[in-house]
Formats: C-alpha cells, structure tokens, sequence
C-alpha cells in the first residue's frame, strides 16, 4: 500500500511537469496518436523530469501490485489527482478551492478505507484467453486514438482520456500476468503496446480540449475495468467480512477523484502568455 501511494505521488508530480510541457508544444495534427508532439514535448526538462518520476512511479506500482489487489492500486493511483491538486497549488501557484480540499479528503478517506478491508492479491494467473484479449484492447487503445482526431475538442479529449486510461489498465493487468521475462507471454507485448498508447493519447489530449473531459476519461478508465477484471479473473478478495468496506472505500476514491478532474481546467493562452503559469494536471 505504500509503494501504491508512492506511485501516486509520483504520477501526480510527474502530471504537472507534463500537462505544462504539452501545452507549451507547438500545436500537432489534431490526432491523437501523434509522435511529433510527443518528440516536441521531449525537448522540454518539464516532460523529461515527468518522465524520470513517471519511471520510479512505474517500479513502485510494479511492487504494488504484487502484492495488494488491483482494485486498490487503480484507486491509489486515481488518487494521483489528489497530489496533482496539491503539487499545483504549490508550484503554479493555483489557489485550492474549500471545496478541492474536501475532495482532496475524500480521496483520503477513500483509500483509508481501502487499505483496511483489502486482502492480498489473488493467486489466478490468468488465461491464455485472459493474455490475448488484453493484447486486443491495447491495440483496439491505439485504434481509438487514431481515429479520434475529427471529434470536437471536448469530446475529442474524453475519448483520448478514456482511451489513455484503459492502456494504463492494460498495464495494471499485464503486470499481474507477467512472471518472468518471457517474449511468448502476449501478456507482455500487451503491456509495451498499452503503455506506449496511454503516453501518446494523454499527450495528445492534454495538449488541446478539456483538461477535466481527459482527466475524467482517465480516471474511468484505469480504474473500473482492472478491478473488474482482478475480481473476476484473477481472484483479488477483501478480508473476511470487510467487502463492504472496500467497495465503499474504491467508491469514495474514484467518487473524490473525479470531483477533483474539474480542478486545474486550462484557460485558453494568448500569444503572451507564459503555461507556466497555468494550472495542469494530467496522469
């Protein structure tokens, strides 16, 4: 649990750094599968040092989840918006509303709640069934982004959001199918391609439309289905008699999470405007 909320801190820092680099990039193709805005953002020491958190981040929430149940990894990891809110307030100087506090301490009492009724994590492997079709929605995560490109701003970064977030679900499960460093385990090509995907379209949807449509779309997406899927396939449980307890505590998480994507909504820039001194926030 604590290598979960250190994944979460270090997502959440990583967020500001890369959502201002973004932003700062020249304007892309529109799509959402666009490697040069992503070469763009990599000039920038923002989105390099993102990069170097989101890295130590990914070793943490590998130990997380070996050994805690992915439904409370994927609510520690929502719960990166909380710090995300806090890191801006500090460093770009975005004042917190009462009312982001209060769901800042939501998301607190969310995982609070998570981390007394959750057990340990599963002993399913899962299926070659299980590998492949996760292999198929890293690739369905990557069709999406390519074809997302005509949408209306607003929904274009939904879409994008909800896309990058599934690809980091992608990665949550694929870790847990992953035990050695085999190349014939589709589990793992899912987890390269997924990933990949979640960083393309998460750039892409920050860099234009609605911070708080993408963000949204993230949190849905590298929540739920994981912790369906390590419910039903991978037989993650609570402790005995505390069920109860984690599914109001994932509920309060996520609930405060996406409560706090309405915080840090990105004014549109005029030419003299410096993005660092704008709010941000992203994975």
């Amino acid at each position: 649990m604590i290598c979960a909320l250190g994944a979460a801190v270090c997502f959440g820092t990583a967020s500001v750094l890369q959502a201002v680099a973004a932003r700062a990039a020249e304007p892309g193709t529109g799509s959402g599968v666009d490697t040069a805005l992503l070469l763009r953002a990599l000039r920038q020491w923002r989105y390099l040092a993102g990069l170097g958190l989101d890295g130590v981040g990914f070793v943490l929430q590998i130990v997380a989840l070996r050994h805690v149940p992915i439904y409370t990894v994927g609510a520690a990891l929502a719960a990166s918006l909380a710090v995300t809110a806090v890191v801006a307030a500090r460093l770009l100087g975005v004042r917190l509303r009462a009312n982001e506090w209060g769901a800042v301490a939501v998301v607190c009492a969310g995982l609070l709640m998570l981390g007394l009724a959750s057990g340990e994590e599963g002993s399913g492997k899962g299926s070659l069934a299980l590998k492949l079709g996760l292999l198929g929605v890293a690739g369905l995560v990557l069709l999406v982004g390519a074809v997302s490109g005509g949408l209306p701003d607003r929904a274009r970064a939904l879409v994008l959001g909800l896309a990058a977030g599934t690809g980091f679900g992608v990665v949550e499960v694929a870790v847990r199918l992953i035990d050695g460093p085999s190349l014939a385990n589709p589990a793992l090509y899912a987890l390269l391609l997924g990933g990949g995907a979640a960083f393309l379209l998460l750039t892409s949807a920050l860099q234009r439309g609605s911070v708080t449509a993408a963000t949204a779309g993230l949190v849905l997406g590298e929540t739920i289905g994981p912790a369906a899927v390590g419910v039903a396939w991978l037989g993650d449980r609570t402790r005995e008699g505390l069920t109860w307890l984690a599914v109001a505590g994932f509920a309060v998480a996520v609930a405060g999470a996406l409560a706090l994507a309405r915080f840090g909504e990105l004014p549109e820039q005029s030419p003299r405007q410096d993005p660092r001194q704008s709010p941000a926030r992203g994975h």
